[in-house]
C-alpha cells in the first residue's frame, strides 16, 4: 500500500479548444472554428466546472495557471478578464501566480496584448514553429515569418517581460541551415525561453495519414546538435528535453508537470491529476467535444474518465515526467510524490545505471546525456519493472 502523501504544488490548466483551422500535425483536442466563437457561454461553463472542483482542493493554493488550446488568443481580453476574475472567486490563487496564455501570431494585434496583460496574464507562449514562410505553409499555419517577429516585438512593447517562443525542427524539407536560422531569428528578438520541439507524426493527424518526407535520423541528429550549440551559446540552459531558458525564466507550470505536481483541469478534453493525503493519486479527463462540455460543465457528467494510479504504475508515471528534466529529481522527492519506497524504483535504476543512462548519484534520479537521447528506452526499463 502507498504511504500517506503530502499534496505537491498545485497548478490549473484551462483548455480553450478552438482554432482558425486545424494544423495537419496537431493531435491536441482542437477544433476549427465554425461560426461565432461562443466565448461567453464557454467561459461560463469553465467557471461552473471550477466551482464543482473547488471542494477537492479546499485549503490548497494554485501556483500556476496555463491557458492552452486550441488557440486561446482567439478569445477577447474581456473574456480572459472574466475568466481569471471568476477563477479567483472560486479557487485560492497565489497573488504571484504565473499565468500563461498560448497565442498564435495569426490571431493577434497589438491591442490584444495590452488587454491580456491587463486581465492578469503575465506570461505568453507564442506558437511560431518557424520564421520561414514556406515551412509555415507546409505546416498549415495561418501566419508568416514577418507576423511572428512582429507579434513578439508587440508583446514586449505592450509590457510582457516573460515570453516563450515555440519552434519546431525536423520539418518537411528543412535543411540544417534553415533550422539554425529559425533559432537565430528567435534569439535575435531577445527571447529568454525557447521551446524547441522535433516534429513527430502523431496518430490521427493529417500528416500521419499522408506522411510528408522528413529529414532522416542522421540529418535530425545534426539539426538538433547544431541548434543546441547555438541556443546554449546565447546563454539559455536546457532544463528539459525540449525547453531552454535563461536561468530563472523557466516555465513554472511545466516544471510542476515534470516534477509530478498536481493540476486541476477545466475545459473540453482537459486532463488533471490530484494527490490526496490518504495516499491516492487520481487522474481524470473531461469530455472532449466543446458543445458537450458546455452542456455538462459543473456536473459529474463532465468527467469522461477517472482512475486511481496504482502503486505499480507510479514509478514509470513519475519518471516519464522527472527524467525529462536535465537535472532529474532527488530520490527523496520521488518517494514523497509517489508514496512509495526507494525499493519500488530499484530494479529500473540498476538497469539504467548499468547501461550508462542514469547518473550514479544514489540521492538523485537523473539521466546522463546518453540517457536523455534514449529516454524512451530508459523509461522502458521501468515499464519492464512494472510488469514483472
Amino acid at each position: 500500500m502507498p504511504r500517506r502523501l503530502t499534496p505537491p504544488p498545485l497548478g490549473l490548466y484551462v483548455h480553450l479548444p478552438w482554432c482558425v483551422q486545424k494544423c495537419p500535425y496537431c493531435d491536441f483536442n482542437s477544433h476549427a472554428l465554425r461560426g461565432d466563437l461562443p466565448e461567453h457561454d464557454y467561459t461560463g461553463a469553465l467557471l461552473k466546472d471550477a466551482m464543482r472542483m473547488a471542494p477537492e482542493v479546499d485549503g490548497r493554493v494554485i501556483q500556476t495557471i496555463f491557458i492552452g488550446g486550441g488557440t486561446p488568443s482567439l478569445f477577447s481580453a474581456d473574456a480572459i478578464t472574466r475568466l481569471l476574475t471568476g477563477l479567483r472567486g472560486e479557487l485560492a490563487i497565489a497573488p504571484d501566480a504565473e499565468i500563461t496564455l498560448e497565442a498564435n501570431p495569426g490571431t493577434l494585434d497589438a491591442g490584444r496584448f495590452e488587454g491580456f496583460l491587463g486581465a492578469g496574464v503575465n506570461r505568453l507562449s507564442i506558437g511560431v514553429q518557424s520564421f520561414i514562410d514556406a515551412h509555415l505553409q507546409r505546416l498549415g499555419r495561418i501566419h508568416g515569418g514577418h507576423e511572428a517577429s512582429a507579434a513578439i516585438k508587440a508583446a514586449r512593447a505592450a509590457g510582457f517581460e516573460r515570453i516563450n517562443v515555440d519552434l519546431m525542427h525536423g520539418l518537411p524539407g528543412q535543411t540544417l541551415e534553415e533550422a539554425v536560422s529559425d533559432v537565430e531569428t528567435a534569439l535575435a528578438l531577445g527571447i529568454r525561453h525557447l521551446s524547441h520541439y522535433q516534429l513527430t507524426l502523431e496518430p490521427g493527424t493529417a500528416f500521419h495519414h499522408r506522411p510528408p518526407v522528413l529529414p532522416d535520423d542522421d540529418a535530425l541528429a545534426d539539426i538538433e546538435a547544431a541548434c543546441a550549440r547555438r541556443i546554449a551559446a546565447a546563454g539559455l540552459r536546457r532544463y528539459e528535453v525540449s525547453a531552454w531558458a535563461v536561468p530563472g525564466e523557466e516555465c513554472r507550470h511545466n516544471l510542476n508537470y515534470w516534477r509530478f505536481g498536481d493540476y486541476l483541469a477545466i475545459g473540453a478534453g482537459g486532463h488533471g491529476k490530484l494527490s490526496f493525503c490518504d495516499g491516492r493519486i487520481k487522474r481524470y479527463s473531461l469530455v472532449r467535444l466543446p458543445r458537450h462540455y458546455q452542456a455538462l460543465a459543473g456536473t459529474p457528467d463532465a468527467i469522461a474518465e477517472e482512475r486511481i494510479v496504482a502503486p505499480a504504475e507510479r514509478p514509470l508515471e513519475y519518471l516519464m515526467n522527472a527524467l525529462r528534466l536535465s537535472e532529474g529529481a532527488p530520490m527523496a522527492e520521488a518517494v514523497a510524490r509517489t508514496g512509495l519506497t526507494p525499493d519500488a524504483f530499484a530494479a529500473g535504476i540498476a538497469a539504467g545505471r548499468q547501461r550508462g543512462w542514469l547518473v550514479g548519484d544514489p540521492e538523485r534520479l537523473a539521466p546522463t546525456a546518453t540517457g536523455q537521447r534514449f529516454l524512451n528506452d530508459l523509461l522502458g526499463l521501468f515499464l519492464d519493472a512494472e510488469s514483472a
